[in-house]
């Protein structure tokens, strides 16, 4: 007999990150797309089609992601939004690195929910600004110590590559 499951509601505080650009809104998404690049659809597929193993996969995003993140998707928000007159240019991310997001994802599926990250670089009086959620501070709502873990290591890469993008790099994510 299957024991019913019960809904629940699980409140948890989020820190996010709101990092201003120096140099211009355009200069940045450059920097930023070369500094994480496009992740490889048509050679993920190829290693699922030949069930590589995991080491494999391993390996490709290594060589991929050259500070640990790789983007899976990206919306430009500023031409439908301009149709209704707004001027402010903001491109929203989708962030990751599946390598990772499986340490935790063999603890808990639910790391779909916040994996990979969501990310945008955007205007807000007439200075570009860089925002996402802390990892550690969003991935601590599913309550396993493995996955925090995970989290805490994803704010440090974060970190690492605010370096290399020349962002300031708030203290939240050196506790």
């Amino acid at each position: 007999m299957n024991a019913r499951i019960e809904s629940t509601a699980i409140r948890h505080e989020v820190t996010r990150l709101e990092i201003p650009i120096p140099g211009s809104y355009d200069d940045f998404l450059r920097r930023f797309e070369a500094a994480v690049p496009m992740f490889g659809r048509d050679r993920a597929a190829a290693l699922v089609e030949r069930k590589a193993p995991w080491s494999d996969v391993v390996a490709d995003v290594s060589a991929s992601a050259p500070h640990g993140f790789l983007l899976y998707w990206k919306l430009d928000l500023a031409p439908l939004m301009g149709l209704a007159g707004n001027k402010r240019r903001a491109t929203e991310y989708l962030m990751g690195n599946h390598t990772i997001a499986e340490t935790m994802y063999r603890h808990d599926p639910k790391v779909a929910l916040y994996v990979p990250l969501r990310c945008a670089i955007y205007e807000a009086d007439g200075e570009p600004r860089f925002a996402i959620d802390q990892p550690s501070t969003v991935l601590s709502s599913l309550g396993r110590g493995e996955i925090m873990q995970v989290g805490k290591e994803l704010d440090r890469k974060l970190a690492r590559l605010f370096g290399v993008l020349h962002l300031e790099v708030p203290a939240t994510l050196d506790d």
